[in-house]
């Protein structure tokens, strides 16, 4: 198949940590695309406990050996960088009903500004049904066990923070 011609996901998120729930999402991705793009968002508003730079890494060595998942790291609208991967799908994980409104708004809202982007709603696994990057990052900082929520290598990497 020709670059022009593979069908190209983008699976954005901060990624911080990227966790078990994350990569299930993504693998599952490339079971409908020729090519997933995990996007690791630079500009977010929430406050990190990775660096941006720090956060790319870990996505990149969790699936480096991946052929079909590439990891690029960006900042701006998301919409934008979608467009310049000539991707024109969005993945988007569900895990509750709680999480399906703030993801309804945002995909009109990304309908609306660039209408030949399609959102795409994934459901991970159900033993990741529960788990967020911000639930794993409270375990780890209250000194609880996450190695069932994220690789060996963001665990090692969260324990060297000392958070």
């Amino acid at each position: 198949m020709t670059q022009s011609n593979l069908s190209i996901a983008v699976y954005p998120g901060t990624f911080d940590p990227i966790t078990l729930g994350h990569e299930n999402i993504a693998h599952r991705a490339t079971k409908i695309f020729d090519k997933v793009i995990v996007a690791v968002a630079g500009n977010t508003s929430k406050q990190s406990f990775f660096s941006f730079e720090d956060r790319v890494s870990l996505v990149k060595t969790v699936f480096a050996d991946h052929k079909d998942i590439e990891v690029i790291g960006f900042k701006g609208l998301l919409m934008e960088f979608v467009e310049s991967q000539n991707a024109h799908v969005v993945i988007r994980g569900l895990r509750a009903v709680s999480d399906f409104e703030y993801e309804f708004q945002l995909a009109g809202m990304n309908r609306k500004l660039y209408p030949n982007v399609e959102t795409l709603f994934l459901t991970p696994s159900e033993q990741f049904t529960f788990l967020s990057s911000s639930l794993v990052r409270e375990v780890a900082t209250l000194g609880g066990d996450i190695e069932q929520f994220v690789s060996p290598i963001v665990k090692e990497a969260m324990k060297k923070t000392g958070r």
